[in-house]
């Protein structure tokens, strides 16, 4: 049986309608939530995205999932993508006690891939900082050659040209479309091909104002008072480097922050296990991590 749902929305930017959807039966007592951020590199994605099979583990387990849109680029550029998940935990932690029995004290911030990415970034530009964090394939830097040069996995592909890149995505401020078959991975595939996602999508030069992307760049924001984190990737990831999460956890260590990592031998992209037992395991080891540090009791 699915999960109850609710959609609010959250912001609107002009005609563009922000929205979240909530998961759970509110009960009596505050409950823990998790604050879930759909992959996509920020330039597709939707939050309906998030699974089912995963939306009921955390509703079982005594969490609200709240999964939330964000404005995609290259229409909206980082700042503005930031802005938009600062602006939903804002609301989550205002509205959500009335509208969701959300538990302030007790809010986690999880995704996959550019999820993955926001989430590492929500433990420092969120404030007060979520209780713990959930990566998966997730990256911490994004100006590395990964993203700032062309990749040779991707230029295999049939190379996308300008054009085509640019009809596939418009200029008006939107959220995208919950269909993974959709035209912007066109333009993410132009911008691998070419090195250009940390331009594009930063509308900033990346190599003549390197600074600018500091503040951006999670492995290089991370301080004692960052959250508790869980990393989680495939080491034969083709898409983020499974040395992002190498990075980030060496980061974690090093400021000593309570942190977990987990690697998917043989992993690819947002792999949590080459089987359905190693799946279930990981699945295990996330609610753990969480029971420890969100202060709740497995179920």
């Amino acid at each position: 049986m699915p999960v109850p749902k609710k959609t609010y929305v959250f912001k609107v930017v002009g005609d563009c309608e922000i929205r979240a959807d909530v998961y759970g039966e509110p009960g009596e007592a505050p409950c823990p939530a998790v604050m879930w951020m759909h992959g996509g590199a920020l330039i597709a994605g939707h939050r309906e995205n998030v699974l089912p099979h995963e939306v009921a583990l955390f509703v079982g387990a005594g969490y609200t999932v709240v999964s939330i849109d964000y404005r995609l680029a290259p229409e909206t550029k980082l700042e503005g993508i930031i802005e938009d998940v600062q602006d939903a935990y804002e609301w989550v932690r205002t509205a959500g006690p009335e509208l969701f029995q959300a538990d302030l004290d007790h809010v986690v911030a999880m995704g996959p891939s550019a999820g993955g990415y926001l989430t590492l970034m929500a433990g420092f530009c969120l404030e007060p900082r979520p209780r713990a964090l959930v990566a998966v394939a997730g990256y911490g830097d994004i100006v590395g050659e990964w993203y700032s040069r062309p990749d040779p996995f991707y230029r295999k592909q049939a190379l996308v040209s300008q054009e085509a890149a640019r009809a596939a995505v418009g200029e008006r401020e939107t959220v995208g479309s919950p269909d993974w078959d959709n035209p912007r991975g066109t333009f993410y595939l132009y911008c691998r091909q070419q090195g250009l996602w940390p331009t594009e999508v930063g509308g900033h030069d990346r190599d003549a104002e390197l600074e600018w992307f500091e503040r951006f760049c999670p492995v290089r924001n991370v301080t004692r008072e960052y959250p508790p984190t869980m990393l989680i990737h495939g080491d034969q990831d083709t898409d983020v480097p499974y040395e992002q999460s190498v990075m980030m956890a060496a980061e974690l260590a090093r400021a000593g922050v309570e942190h977990e990592f987990i690697t998917i031998e043989g992993g690819g992209h947002c792999s949590l296990g080459l089987d359905q037992a190693s799946v279930a395991a990981t699945y295990c080891q996330i609610m753990t991590f969480l029971a420890q540090h969100v202060g709740k009791a497995q179920t």
